[in-house]
């Protein structure tokens, strides 16, 4: 009976970082670390990639092959950096879906594009993305950029982008990921567990938050991982590629 208990108990539970937590507090702790850092959260970018994640996200779009009159979907969009440049490239004629399941995140996302002067082809819209509030067949594109490995179900969520792509359509999931330059996983592990919690810990006052980003990412699947889970929920003509020596890729799968 104990080991039915226990076999049952394990089922329900997901790591939220290095901890396990049960499966349906997860989402209230990654809450509670995104409500911590949403107002110094563009601040905190520039400062743990050096300003590379303006190339990672700049490279995402370029892949994206997002045009003129497309709707495209931004999952874990946070202060809208891809919605700004997509909203661009769709025009008036086309749409940006800019969602996140944290409130504070949106709020900040749409007071910077609103301050931007984004307003006519964006909505924006609280959403879990394991249960995406869109009906089948419905965007051309969806990008989630550093938000995945929040996500407690990652496969539910990967299923539910996949049913609301159009035929033709294309997901590009950008995130951390595994260092495959010899020698790099030493130094990133050093950055990661000393110099981020630092940083945290003096800019946005916040270090418990910034040491869970570092476990999460090293908690989140590896490259071929991720791909085969993309293929597994659907997706077709799956593929990635690393950036950054490995720190970052960005995947890619198609609905067919």
């Amino acid at each position: 009976m104990t080991d039915i208990a226990d076999s049952k108990n394990t089922e329900n539970t997901t790591h939220f970082g290095y901890e396990q937590v049960r499966a349906e507090e997860k989402a209230d702790k990654v809450a509670g670390v995104f409500h911590s850092v949403a107002d110094s959260y563009d601040v905190m970018n520039d400062l743990m990639s050096m300003g590379v994640h303006r190339l990672w996200k700049r490279y995402t779009v370029e892949m994206s092959g997002v045009r003129a009159g497309q709707r495209v979907l931004d999952i874990a969009g946070g202060t809208g950096d891809l919605a700004a440049k997509f909203s661009a490239l769709v025009g008036d004629r086309g749409e940006v879906v800019l969602a996140d399941i944290n409130e504070s995140m949106l709020r900040v996302g749409r007071e910077r594009l609103i301050n931007r002067g984004v307003l006519s082809n964006m909505e924006y819209v609280q959403a879990n993305a394991e249960c995406l509030p869109f009906p089948n067949n419905h965007f051309d594109c969806i990008t989630i950029a550093f938000g995945l490995r929040n996500v407690t179900d990652k496969d539910a969520a990967l299923r539910s982008m996949q049913r609301i792509l159009k035929p033709g359509g294309r997901l590009l999931v950008l995130e951390f990921s595994k260092p495959v330059t010899p020698g790099l996983a030493t130094v990133y592990d050093t950055y990661s567990f000393k110099l981020l919690p630092l940083m945290g810990k003096l800019v946005a006052k916040d270090e418990e938050s910034y040491r869970y980003l570092a476990e999460s990412i090293r908690m989140h699947p590896g490259q071929d991982e991720l791909k085969a889970m993309m293929e597994a929920a659907g997706l077709e003509r799956c593929d990635y590629f690393n950036l950054s020596g490995g720190i970052v890729a960005l995947h890619r799968g198609y609905k067919l």
